[in-house]
């Protein structure tokens, strides 16, 4: 984290190959523009935090190329980037593959990228290979009962939301002209000379009791505007009315009053659980800030929360690290609903796993939802679990909102050319044969 991006693959370059350090950055920044990074320059003099998760995983698919390899080994390495630079970054593993004639083991959890990208596939299960051959084989004639499930798993993650709650027309939360603004350069006094325009005069509405799915490219501006939402950063411009009530005016013991009623759900679950405290330290923890219930009463609480999210409460003792992906993803949800709000964004929440868990967590967020009748804004760069999960869509490119809708309306007819953009740029997965 304390050197530049640029710093970084140039270090590769100059360790592996003769050049000079002149030569080296400016093969770097068109290493940057090959993985369509905006703006390569100044990405060279940007550090890790100032980027997005998206634009991280470019910086370091850049490095691994950059001296050429024979043998290019790809561990998840588009998961986290939307469907329009994933395709770019696929269409340019093979043009790389083909011009260099470099081997490519790519590991991941989506198969529609398997189904494009790959000409044998390994299914592995348990530490062991479940089988493997040819993808169009095992993909339209799985053997094994494992990659069945995978496979009717990522069709079901295609087709729409089976049963869409019906949200009322009453407005919960209201966005007017919404901006946030981070210095993208300095001068040497550390005075901000230019901005990224990271949400740019955002305006929308959330119904009480819907999911409103947000979606667009890495770096659109999606999670800061989520943080934005819950006050977690403090908007630039504009105003954010929860129930009528302008938040961003908030402040001490009202805002803490107010928390109680938003939460959100963060995308990498291991960095947001305390690795030196218990599930259920964690778990009591917003009890403790905001209810005044005894001890027996909050233990309770938290054994009835792990059950909820479908937990062994006989873990209650356990460290975040002796739990899956999966689990920790649900020990957090499990958080987030502790102080039962009636407002929460899951920010990329199911990204990371695979598409079994995902499914499970998908499934356990609906029961939820209509168990506590929560409003909820879902961000993810996934787009079939945006359709699955949600009752309208906003898309949002380069900081603004592009177009607004019901999920079908903007999958089948979307007006934007950008919208248009994304839904071509999906993976398709081969269909299962019975």
């Amino acid at each position: 984290p304390v050197f530049s991006c640029g710093h970084q693959v140039m270090e590769a370059l100059l360790l592996h190959e003769i050049i000079s350090a002149s030569e080296a950055k400016n093969k770097t920044i068109e290493l940057f523009e090959k993985v369509k990074l905006p703006d390569p320059a100044n990405i060279f003099n940007r550090y890790p935090h100032q980027l997005s998760g998206g634009q991280k995983q470019r910086v370091m698919i850049a490095m691994a190329m950059s001296c050429n390899p024979a043998l290019l080994i790809c561990d998840e390495p588009t998961t986290a980037l939307d469907v329009t630079v994933q395709k770019t970054i696929l269409e340019l593993i093979k043009e790389l593959q083909a011009s260099t004639g470099m081997g490519v083991l790519f590991i991941t959890h989506d198969l529609g990228v398997i189904s494009e990208l790959a000409d044998r596939v390994v299914v592995m299960y348990k530490g062991e290979i479940a089988e493997h051959g040819a993808v169009k084989k095992i993909f339209t004639s799985p053997q094994h009962s494992y990659t069945k499930k995978l496979l009717e798993v990522s069709q079901t993650l295609k087709q729409k939301n089976p049963s869409p709650l019906v949200a009322s027309n009453d407005v919960l939360i209201k966005v007017q002209n919404l901006s946030m603004w981070y210095p993208s350069k300095k001068s040497f006094l550390g005075k901000p000379l230019d901005y990224t325009r990271a949400v740019d005069d955002v305006s929308f509405e959330v119904y009480r009791g819907e999911t409103l799915g947000l979606v667009g490219e890495s770096g659109c501006g999606k999670t800061t505007l989520g943080r934005a939402l819950v006050r977690l950063v403090k908007p630039h411009a504009g105003k954010v009315f929860y129930d009528g009530r302008d938040m961003l005016s908030l402040s001490g013991g009202e805002l803490k009053q107010f928390r109680k009623h938003i939460q959100i759900v963060f995308q990498d679950p291991y960095s947001s659980l305390n690795p030196s405290i218990t599930i259920g330290a964690a778990l009591e923890e917003p009890l403790k800030v905001h209810f005044n219930l005894g001890a027996r009463e909050r233990k309770d609480r938290v054994l009835e929360l792990l059950e909820k999210v479908k937990l062994d409460a006989l873990h209650v003792n356990r460290y975040p690290h002796e739990f899956s992906g999966g689990q920790r993803q649900r020990i957090v949800i499990a958080r987030a609903l502790a102080l039962e709000p009636s407002f929460i964004v899951c920010d990329e929440s199911v990204s990371a796993l695979d598409v079994s868990i995902q499914a499970q967590i998908l499934e356990l967020l609906a029961e939820l939802k209509k168990e506590f009748g929560y409003t909820c804004i879902f961000i993810s760069h996934d787009l079939s679990v945006i359709r699955h999960i949600c009752d309208r869509v906003m898309v949002m490119n380069k900081g603004k909102v592009e177009e607004t809708g019901g999920v079908e309306q903007i999958y089948h007819s979307p007006q934007s050319p950008f919208t248009r953009k994304l839904l071509e740029s999906i993976p398709n997965t081969l269909p299962l044969h019975a």
